[in-house]
């Protein structure tokens, strides 16, 4: 958010390029953004929505996500849980600017965890 990116989560290691920062680049047809808290009805949404985050694929260097975990979304799925009311909280330093293509101020800033950063 205009400042230099703090890591969201090195466990699980995030981000698009496995780097545990929401970083961006042409590759990065998701734009995976956020920094966001997980929380059970987040994670039940996703997976509705055809993306498990929750189960655990060994194969490809995935635990699965639970509840307290920070992990790096997709700004368009975060903005459909904002629509259906099951947003998760989010790390504003650790989340790209570029989210406000795609999201609100206001909406991150109501959403917002305060005093986050790297879980680790």
């Amino acid at each position: 958010m205009g400042q230099l990116l703090i890591p969201c989560s090195t466990n699980p290691m995030t981000g698009f390029y496995r780097t545990g920062c929401c970083e961006t680049g042409d590759e990065d047809q998701g734009r995976h953004l956020i920094c966001a808290l997980m929380t059970d009805d987040f994670l039940e949404f996703s997976k509705a929505k055809g993306n498990d985050l929750s189960t655990p694929m060994p194969q490809f260097g995935f635990p699965g996500l639970k509840a307290g975990d920070q992990w790096c979304l997709c700004a368009l799925r975060w903005k459909e849980a904002l629509i259906a009311g099951c947003a998760p909280k989010v790390v504003l330093e650790s989340t790209h600017h570029n989210a406000l293509q795609f999201v609100s101020i206001e909406d991150l800033h109501l959403h917002a965890i305060h005093g986050g950063g790297l879980v680790s």
